[in-house]
């Protein structure tokens, strides 16, 4: 039995007053207590062009949540003293990670501690009405080096792979060792930040969010999520093949501002391919309901 405050059936009048007073003083209490964690994600997302999406997530949210106020209608809000056990958490996890500098462990307790108050002052029918704006805001905390170091690597051997073959299918003589390729012209080394990571992790946060959108339902969503893997890492195979390719003609080309346009284009087009994947589900589905009928 989840142990619930008791609060008026309706917020009116100083009801209101006094929850919009409670919701003031505890963004107040979490802003406080954030706040130089806020100031360094905020520097990461500018800094760091894996996370350039960051900036993106925190308004996504806020507007979903937004969209959602009118589901609020005729629920009312219970304030349930588990949030403020799940705030607590938040910040028994933030106290540790600040003792053993682990960022990210620092960066996911204020989402947590986001949960934590909307748990406490609108109880579980809130926190299920908001539940998947919170949760996105977890796109916006980087991975831990630990994960993105396990990740980047065999992305980058993969886009190395299928680059070496599409390059010697152009009977362009070329020679990989690893993650190195190296071409008539110049060698090339497929570092981190061409493993294809940044737009996996922009890639994901968009299917869930073009997936809340135009698709209601879940199963398509779960689809298009897990496809963003194979199109990130067909679409950066794509690039460092498009990148030897280049380099063959102008050395210049393989860097620069050039390699850096030629990057988003890339992504531009994994996108259209995402887009592409939701209509061709659709068209299946819609081909076997008739079938069917």
């Amino acid at each position: 039995m989840t142990p619930a405050l008791t609060g008026p059936p309706r917020l009116s009048g100083n009801a209101a007053s006094f929850s919009w007073i409670t919701i003031a003083w505890v963004s107040a209490l979490i802003l406080a207590c954030y706040g130089p964690i806020l100031v360094a994600l905020v520097r990461i997302w500018n800094g760091d062009p894996d996370m350039g999406h960051g900036f993106f997530v925190p308004v996504i949210a806020a507007y979903i949540a937004w969209q959602k106020r009118e589901e609020l209608t005729g629920v009312d809000a219970k304030p349930n003293w588990w949030g403020l056990a799940l705030l607590f958490w938040g910040a028994f996890q933030l106290y540790v990670a600040t003792l053993g500098a682990e960022l990210f462990l620092a960066r996911t307790s204020l989402v947590f501690s986001i949960f934590g108050a909307v748990l406490l002052l609108g109880g579980t029918a809130y926190l299920r009405i908001f539940f998947f704006p919170l949760f996105l805001l977890f796109f916006m905390v980087p991975i831990p080096a630990i994960i993105y170091n396990q990740i980047t690597f065999p992305l980058q051997l993969i886009a190395s792979q299928w680059a070496e073959y599409t390059i010697t299918l152009l009977q362009i003589p070329i020679i990989r060792e690893g993650n190195v390729l190296e071409l008539a012209q110049q060698k090339l080394n497929v570092v981190e930040a061409c493993s294809g990571i940044r737009s996996l992790l922009t890639l994901t946060f968009l299917s869930l969010v073009y997936g809340y959108f135009f698709e209601k339902r879940g199963w398509v969503r779960v689809v298009l999520f897990f496809s963003t893997i194979p199109i990130a890492i067909v679409a950066n195979a794509g690039r460092v093949t498009m990148t030897g390719v280049m380099s063959q003609i102008n050395p210049e080309l393989a860097e620069g501002l050039f390699h850096e346009a030629e990057g988003w284009v890339i992504f531009m087009v994994a996108l259209v391919f995402l887009l592409a994947f939701h209509q061709v589900i659709i068209r299946t589905g819609n081909l076997m309901k008739k079938k069917a009928a």
